[in-house]
């Protein structure tokens, strides 16, 4: 097992650690280091599966801004992140350790509670220690994380935080499960200026209009396509209803998959395909998702636009990602949560000084690969202590083959595993699905039972992870963990006749 100790930072003049627990302050190298270095502007889309024009997840989405990026850089799209739940994936790649290594696999907790991981030096701090200005505005972590008194420990400079911004007075669409307020989608009379993610995109304009000092490593996080997926009018007008494409969802398209499947996303606010269909809301909820999809492209715009203005664009590595995908009725579900491509499949691109232009590469990446990416772009300290593979080779000839497959990790036991041709999923109840993406990329036919492809199976077991860490202290929300014989849901026990499809 690795050791998780604090990562000694090469070429620092030196390391002061504070008694505050997580804080510390690393002394900047010195400016004729770190001068010659690039600017990184890491750009995430919260809940933002791969309906975006360059990822031709869905034929009608429109996001001129994002496609332009990846033409400007190198499109990865095989990209997979390593858990389909927000805090556990962005705990993922901010620490450079899977969930399994953390026991970060729910919506809580904070990963610095943990004595183990007090002082593990994250991404934003690993530039920070190298003389970099850090800034960050939105969503990058979870939720309200890091708590208040230990922002400055990650970031330098802190804009406006993730929100959904103006609301209607009342929901839109009353759903069944809790009724959940966010669970929620449509337009109501306001103005794009209204929304949360305008005013994240503005505050970043605003940093980039006056440089901080260089180099810098900022943050922007927005918080659309998650739900409630409100949008003006003006986006759902590029999708009207009477032309829009739903996902094809084939009628069997459970009858060989796994019982336990269902395990993954027992109860939930994300309602079901049956509930779509039954209240005439699945077109509904399809289009305010596009809607939601291109008003955030547009904010995307407004921060690249700010950068090429800015004159920094050319020494500046940017670097575009979404925490995990969102299932729109398929496999009869919405939402994430699951070890299927629409929650495991996620945008992610290179652009800027170093990175080949206009190409695509299909070799499998992981999200947690960004952290000792960037380290070798920026010439940073190496890591030994990080669970990830730098994509350089891949960003220098997008065909160069990668030995690592994707894997994505959803609670104890539960493992995807993604290479250039196969998915191969493993259940904490021992039960598998097998899908050859290349022949069937929407993943309609599990050939787990086929003994033609025993071999193939043998293969990719081999990588997912045996000795999963147990969950973090704190964990509950989205929890599945097993106590003695029975399976327990969020700490409750689940009654296989209580479940709802």
């Amino acid at each position: 097992m690795r050791h998780r100790t604090l990562y000694s930072i090469a070429l620092l003049q030196c390391c002061i650690f504070l008694t505050s627990g997580t804080r510390f302050a690393l002394s900047a190298e010195s400016k004729n280091t770190t001068s010659s270095r690039p600017n990184v502007l890491f750009i995430a889309i919260d809940d933002l599966n791969d309906w975006e024009g360059c990822m031709g997840g869905h034929p009608q989405a429109q996001t001129p801004n994002i496609d332009k990026l990846a033409k400007r850089g190198t499109l990865f799209t095989n990209a997979h992140c390593q858990a389909p739940l927000c805090n556990s994936s962005r705990t993922s790649l901010m620490t450079g350790l899977r969930p399994s290594t953390t026991g970060v696999y729910s919506l809580q907790p904070w990963f610095r509670t943990m004595d183990k991981f007090k002082k593990h030096v994250t991404l934003p701090q690993q530039f920070k220690a190298a003389g970099y200005t850090t800034l960050t505005t939105g969503k990058i972590y979870h939720g309200g994380y890091p708590p208040s008194k230990e922002r400055k420990a990650e970031y330098d400079k802190w804009g406006p935080g993730a929100g959904v911004g103006v609301r209607p007075k009342e929901k839109i669409v009353e759903t069944p499960m809790g009724n959940h307020p966010l669970v929620d989608w449509g337009t109501f009379p306001h103005k794009d200026e209204d929304k949360g993610d305008w005013k994240v995109a503005s505050w970043a304009v605003e940093q980039l209009e006056s440089p901080p000092e260089e180099p810098f490593f900022m943050s922007v996080g927005f918080f659309l396509p998650h739900v409630p997926c409100y949008a003006t009018q003006k986006w759902f007008d590029l999708y009207p209803e009477d032309e829009l494409i739903l996902p094809d969802v084939p009628l069997d398209d459970r009858a060989d998959v796994p019982e336990f499947s269902w395990y993954l996303y027992w109860y939930l606010p994300e309602v079901r395909l049956s509930w779509l269909k039954a209240q005439n809301q699945w077109k509904a909820l399809v289009r305010a998702y596009l809607a939601s999809v291109s008003f955030v492209d547009s904010q995307v715009g407004r921060v690249l636009d700010a950068l090429e203005a800015s004159g920094k664009a050319d020494n500046t590595i940017v670097v575009l990602w979404s925490d995990h995908g969102w299932h729109l009725g398929e496999k009869n579900i919405t939402g994430k949560n699951t070890l299927w491509h629409e929650s495991t499949r996620v945008p992610l691109i290179f652009a800027g000084p170093g990175i080949q232009s206009d190409v695509v590469c299909q070799q499998p990446a992981e999200l947690l690969d960004m952290f000792p990416t960037l380290i070798d772009l920026c010439d940073l300290s190496k890591r030994n202590d990080l669970d990830g593979h730098s994509l350089l080779p891949q960003l220098k000839d997008h065909a160069a083959k990668r030995k690592w497959p994707a894997i994505t990790t959803h609670n104890p036991g539960n493992h995807s595993v993604v290479t250039d041709r196969w998915r191969y999923i493993h259940y904490a109840d021992g039960s598998e699905e097998l899908y050859d993406i290349n022949a069937d990329p929407d993943e309609f036919q599990n050939l787990a039972t086929n003994i033609k492809h025993l071999s193939v199976k043998e293969e990719l077991q081999k990588w997912y992870p045996r000795n999963d860490a147990a969950p973090a202290p704190g964990s509950k929300s989205r929890l599945l963990i097993k106590d003695g014989d029975q399976w327990l849901w969020e700490g409750e026990p689940i009654i296989e006749s209580q479940l709802i499809r």
